[in-house]
């Protein structure tokens, strides 16, 4: 099979970040505190819970600012903003917890050396990252196996989702090729050249990418079978699509669908739905006590900015295609679908100014936190869509009611991955990303689109 290039999986280039992130920093601290006598930070085992507390501020953190998206991660300029970011608040909240954290040192020069710390040790670490791990010489190399109708959405979805995935040629398996491929970078080899290109392009894996296996050539199939056995790594498409992109390809599947929607046990597990709903409940009495607050003011600038009823209520689709009451803070002008419902857009016209910072600081999704404690809705889980809008997608994008089989969420998976859509395209992206959740449900999920939520918001995306 010839000499494969050694390359690192996104799970295993996320851990590798994480890893050497916490490593450099606690060897960063340790050579600080030797070299200028530094003993604001300094580990003995009655405070190794500073530690605890810094590998979670850091973890935390560097996943909000985005420190461990693969995509970013690869870019120089954009990686040193997010160190900055990360190690900044994570000092902040380090010296606000003395609880759990070291009292403040006699000697304030402490702290500047233990923020300095932290961000040399990030960005030398990143350096070397950005120089050799997401080099060439690292990246794996992929050679697909199918037809031409599905190689340029592979390619780009493949693409946007890992940029050391390296798709460097492609085999039509079809009986009679009636096309050739023709995109950028991407070389169509014959089939009898299979070997000889995973020899001599040290491909690493195959990707089967056929709607259809009976269309595979038995020439290419016993190929195939013969790389299987060998213990060369062959997938299918969708198969690496979701591991790769964190979504279910709906625009892939075909009848045999029931292969691709093995949904969560989560959704039937008792014990996950107790502490889900009372997670729920927690969160939505905290908002309402917030919501409480802050009602007076909204309501004053409304009257001002808004001029009409503070509150929105709209008919949405929930749980098992049932209907309900979503409340939101007003913000377009009164009587704005007076021509029936359309989507709301970019730069909308009917968006009042007042409106406008409502949407970008969220404050106008607070009353929602009523509907989460009436059991309509939930913190995390498919945004709940109008019905006009659910029966028109439907009949366009295959399995979108499937969304349904859990509550609407206040947040989500799709609402942290893409932007604010009006699109059937952004809709059927959406929804993969929705599928995704239901597919993997879990308080790890959870918690991940929870720390996510938080990034979207203070870079005012998902607008």
């Amino acid at each position: 099979m010839g000499k494969q290039a050694i390359h690192f999986n996104i799970s295993e280039r996320k851990l590798l970040l994480r890893l050497v992130d916490i490593i450099s920093i606690l060897l960063s601290l340790y050579f600080v505190s030797d070299w200028f006598h530094f003993d604001y930070f300094t580990i003995t085992p009655e405070n190794w819970t500073w530690v605890g507390v810094l590998i979670i501020y850091i973890t935390i953190f560097g996943t909000i600012f985005e420190l461990y998206d693969l995509q970013k991660a690869s870019k120089p300029h954009i990686v040193f903003a997010n160190i900055i970011l990360t190690a900044s608040v994570t000092v902040l909240f380090y010296l606000l917890t003395p609880f759990f954290t070291p009292l403040l040192p006699s000697n304030r020069l402490q702290i500047v050396y233990f923020y300095l710390a932290i961000i040399v040790a990030l960005s030398l670490w990143r350096l070397i990252y950005v120089t050799f791990i997401t080099s060439p010489r690292f990246y794996k190399k992929v050679l697909i196996v199918g037809e031409t109708s599905n190689i340029e959405t592979i390619v780009d979805a493949f693409k946007d989702a890992d940029p050391n995935y390296k798709i460097v040629g492609y085999i039509n398996c079809e009986q009679v090729a009636l096309d050739t491929v023709k995109f950028k970078d991407i070389i169509e080899y014959p089939p009898e050249a299979l070997h000889q290109v995973i020899q001599e392009q040290s491909i690493s894996e195959i990707v089967v990418a056929s709607y259809n296996a009976e269309t595979i050539t038995s020439d290419i199939y016993y190929d195939l079978i013969t790389l299987l056995e060998r213990g060369f790594p062959i997938k299918e498409y969708t198969q690496v699509y979701e591991d790769m992109t964190y979504r279910v390809p709906v625009q892939f599947v075909r009848k045999d669908f029931y292969k691709y929607f093995p949904f969560s046990r989560s959704n039937h597990n008792k014990l996950y739905l107790f502490f889900h709903r009372a997670f729920d409940l927690f969160l939505a009495f905290i908002g309402v006590l917030l919501g409480v607050f802050i009602v007076p003011f909204v309501l004053v600038i409304n009257l001002i900015g808004n001029r009409g009823p503070l509150f929105y209520f709209q008919e949405r689709v929930g749980k098992n295609g049932k209907l309900f009451q979503i409340i939101k803070f007003r913000t377009m002008v009164t009587n704005a679908e007076t021509g029936g419902a359309v989507w709301a857009v970019k730069d909308d016209c009917r968006i009042t100014p007042f409106g406008t910072f409502l949407r970008r600081s969220r404050v106008d999704e607070i009353p929602q936190f009523i509907n989460i404690l009436k059991g309509d809705m939930s913190l995390i889980g498919p945004r709940p869509e109008r019905p006009y809008f659910v029966k028109e997608l439907s009949q366009v994008i295959p399995f979108y009611e499937t969304r349904h089989i859990v509550k609407p969420g206040l947040t989500g998976w799709a609402q942290v991955n893409v932007r604010y859509g009006n699109t059937v395209e952004d809709s059927l992206l959406k929804l993969q990303y929705d599928l995704y959740y239901i597919k993997h449900r879990s308080f790890f999920l959870d918690f991940n689109v929870m720390v996510k939520t938080v990034g979207t918001m203070l870079y005012f995306r998902g607008q």
